[in-house]
């Protein structure tokens, strides 16, 4: 098996998603979330906050317009896109748009490899554009988890 076979694999299985209720709503917009790992908040949220994320996990509120990214309903605790290092791909205005977070993959660079390499797959785009390589999803990436469906989501919008 070749080098980019294996990294789409080890990256789509490396952290799979846990078995928690995704049923918390974001206390702003009331939008539905996705449940975060607080490992990989501590590593989203800028520097001076990090004492506020305490032990608890988060969920990420995946209304595009809303202003927070993730939340603790428990503890009544918020963070907002200005306390977030990364822009969330997803949200209004992020720039830039990262398809994969670990390699600094832009949506605008899985496009150009389907529309100039002819790219119709995830292992053509991780071929063309190096996304997925040292996979550290769990730190990296605001969901903690692998860009795989991110990029495939890129390339069945543009396909």
């Amino acid at each position: 098996m070749n080098k980019i076979a294996l990294n789409v694999i080890s990256c789509k299985t490396n952290l799979k998603s846990d078995a928690k209720d995704n049923n918390s709503f974001c206390p702003v917009c009331r939008g539905p979330g996705i449940f975060v790992k607080n490992i990989t908040v501590r590593h989203m949220v800028s520097d001076d906050l990090l004492e506020k994320v305490g032990i608890s996990d988060y969920y990420l509120c995946m209304n595009k317009d809303c202003q927070i990214t993730y939340y603790n309903n428990d503890f009544k605790i918020e963070f907002k896109k200005s306390d977030i290092k990364v822009p969330i791909w997803f949200k209004k205005d992020a720039k830039p748009k990262y398809a994969c977070y670990c390699n600094k993959v832009t949506e605008e660079q899985v496009i150009n490899a389907i529309i100039d390499n002819n790219a119709t797959s995830v292992k053509d785009v991780v071929r063309i554009t190096g996304a997925m390589n040292n996979p550290n999803c769990q730190i990296n990436n605001p969901l903690g988890k692998c860009c795989h469906h991110i990029i495939q989501e890129i390339i069945d919008k543009n396909l």
